[in-house]
């Protein structure tokens, strides 16, 4: 009898997981989200700009598990709770059995509750209907100013991300290259769109090495975004953003990247987590001998016990780990603890820009790194595009036979 391997989670760790699973003969793969798309959360600041299409970050989760060589089963359902001691997980409506479990639930947005009104004023990103309202207003104010392209009214708007992370940086450099490139339609009115990007911190993209910082530092001061480190935002309303030093920031827009937290599930588990929430598994990354955690919703670690960046690609390469880990269970062979690595990374600076490295040894800037990030993102949308293409032929040919 095949064993049952239920993953619950579509974002990056989820999808790699089902792919490193079935074509696994031994194996039935059933992927559950309550979302019936894939949303490509690491291509969201060119979506908010403008620059990418809906069909560009969203892909049909239905027909990419009918992509397979053997479908994959899909159940568009949240998960609320799961029973460890009869291997069950349970939804609103029934509960399914499971020889082994793969968490992949992902993070949201930490609006942080000591910021007053931040969460009611904050537009986060992590989820795709809160990009795509960001998206409408940000058109509706290059609209606008097209339509006062002959006016004598003046009127300035600060776009603001709370944020200097990777996700806030992209966004920020994105919007600015657009507000740019639309100056030659905007006219002088383009002046009138700010951007600032607020940190706490003394640095934008704190974590990152010293090459990354500088070059972006100076990629977002020549788009012309405004730079605030060491600012502690203490209060958020319709209008304003008030700041611990007694300053005040009007603004018209604001995206919160701030800060995450994991999503995770009710269990009948004790089980560890840290201050973000996230799930602490063993070095094999289970939190039972069967429930393997997975992606953002986890504490990764590298081989030096250091905690790693919550990013696409640590995801994915847990998912992979687990994935070897299921094979080799089902052989009676263990599996060396992980120890996750960053090989990589590049920041997207808008337009055809960007600053990374690889393997800590290999730095580029500009079209070359741009060009560099462009082929990673390209070939892991395409593998999940001709998978979605073959699903939904698939399907079509399923339906028209039936009928």
């Amino acid at each position: 009898m095949k064993k049952q391997v239920l993953v619950i989670g579509a974002g990056y760790a989820g999808l790699r997981a089902v792919e490193h699973l079935a074509s696994d003969s031994r194996l039935d793969i059933t992927l559950f989200d309550e979302s019936p798309y894939h949303y490509l959360q690491t291509e969201a600041y060119g979506y908010i700009a403008g620059r990418f299409d809906l069909h560009d970050v969203a892909l049909d989760l239905k027909n990419w598990c009918h992509g397979f060589k053997r479908p994959v089963n899909f159940v568009q359902k949240k998960v609320k709770f799961i029973h460890s001691k009869t291997q069950e997980i349970e939804t609103d409506e029934v509960k399914f059995t499971y020889d082994y479990l793969i968490i992949a639930t992902g993070a949201r947005t930490n609006f942080f509750s000591f910021i007053d009104g931040l969460e009611k004023y904050g537009i986060g990103v992590k989820k795709l209907y809160r990009s795509h309202r960001f998206r409408t207003a940000f058109e509706s104010l290059l609209y606008e100013k097209i339509e006062q392209k002959h006016s004598t009214k003046s009127q300035t708007y600060n776009l603001t991300i709370g944020g200097a992370g990777l996700s806030g940086v992209e966004i920020a450099a994105d919007m600015a290259d657009v507000i740019k490139r639309h100056s030659k339609s905007i006219g002088e009115s383009a002046k009138e769109l700010h951007i600032y990007l607020i940190d706490a911190s003394d640095t934008i993209l704190p974590g990152m090495s010293d090459y990354i910082i500088k070059n972006t530092y100076e990629r977002l001061k020549s788009l012309g975004i405004h730079i605030m480190t060491n600012a502690f935002i203490e209060k958020v309303d319709e209008s304003s953003i008030y700041f611990k030093d007694g300053t005040t920031l009007n603004y018209t827009f604001m995206i919160f990247t701030g800060g995450i937290v994991a999503n995770n599930i009710n269990s009948d588990m004790n089980l560890s987590y840290n201050r973000i929430g996230q799930y602490q598994p063993n070095s094999t990354l289970r939190i039972s001998p069967n429930i393997f955690t997975v992606g953002d919703c986890t504490e990764l670690k590298d081989k030096e016990k250091k905690v790693l960046p919550p990013t696409a690609q640590t995801a994915e390469n847990s998912a992979q780990y687990v994935a070897r880990a299921i094979q080799r269970d089902l052989i009676s062979k263990n599996i060396k603890p992980y120890n996750g690595k960053v090989d990589g990374v590049f920041v997207a600076l808008g337009g055809n820009y960007a600053v990374g490295e690889i393997f800590a040894f290999i730095k580029v800037r500009g079209y070359m790194a741009y060009l560099f990030k462009k082929i990673i993102t390209k070939s892991y949308y395409l593998g999940l595009k001709l998978r979605l293409n073959t699903g939904f032929k698939k399907r079509t040919e399923s339906i028209e036979h039936n009928d």
